[in-house]
């Protein structure tokens, strides 16, 4: 048996053995399905203008900033056109088996919920490119509702309640991070028995601190990511192959070990 079908095998082990399964996922699970991750080569931030340029404090200000994210996450290139792929599927499967507590996810694509994931299970930590929201009297509107807006020539839609700015209800650099939803994460995250992390480097704050948060509790701990991660050393089981292929062998033994 190959390292790798080995570590297969330990996560599906962990998983038929566990009742309170946190997921954590970051941009490397939706590459698999044509987004772009953000450090890697050809990454977002790699390849574009310094991120603090499109902070928060700036979109309030300045309305070429303003244009800019309407643009960008209006558009629909970052989930509106896009198709969740097997390990989306995947993380659906073990929430129909009664396996999952929830999904904590950095990503604002909305895929999982696109793949059958409950989403009164699904915690955005970074918001979604799914609605936006009027920052003054918080009305949120489907981006559907917005879209043939921007396509008629508006650069940055009004709120139509109050006239208020309207923003996609993404996390921007310089903005909060939603308080009831990062609480949630970090309660769920201190109750489960395995957390699961799929496509994430576990650099960005607070988010990362939920795997922590779940090993020091107690909880066994699986890494799936191409890249390296600071909590590597730590980890019960390691595997560096794409999501979608690990995923789909893991839950194939799954079922096998549990029929």
């Amino acid at each position: 048996m190959s390292y790798v079908n080995e570590q297969i095998e330990q996560l599906a082990d962990l998983i038929v053995n566990s009742k309170n399964i946190v997921v954590f996922t970051g941009a490397g699970i939706s590459t698999e399905s044509g987004l772009r991750d953000f450090r890697g080569p050809n990454g977002i931030w790699t390849k574009s203008e310094d991120p603090t340029a499109m902070t928060f404090q700036k979109f309030l200000i300045d309305p070429a900033v303003r244009k800019k994210h309407w643009a960008r996450y209006g558009s629909g290139e970052f989930g509106g056109n896009v198709q969740p792929n097997r390990a989306h599927y995947a993380i659906a499967e073990l929430e129909k088996m009664d396996k999952l507590n929830c999904i904590i996810t950095q990503n604002i694509d909305g895929l999982h919920q696109k793949a059958g994931s409950n989403p009164d299970n699904v915690i955005e930590l970074h918001g979604t490119v799914t609605k936006a929201k009027c920052l003054e009297c918080e009305k949120s509107y489907p981006i559907e509702e917005v879209r043939p807006r921007l396509e008629a020539g508006e650069e940055s839609p009004n709120c139509l309640e109050c006239g208020g700015l309207m923003k996609v209800a993404t996390i921007s650099f310089g903005q909060a991070m939603p308080f009831e939803e990062t609480l949630e994460a970090q309660r769920r995250s201190a109750q489960c028995d395995l957390c699961i992390v799929i496509g994430s480097t576990l650099l960005v704050y607070p988010a990362a601190q939920m795997p922590e948060i779940a090993l020091n509790a107690g909880a066994k701990l699986a890494i799936i990511n191409m890249g390296d991660t600071p909590l590597d050393d730590v980890a019960h089981v390691r595997i560096s192959e794409k999501a979608g292929d690990v995923m789909e062998k893991v839950m194939q033994l799954v079922k096998q070990k549990m029929s």
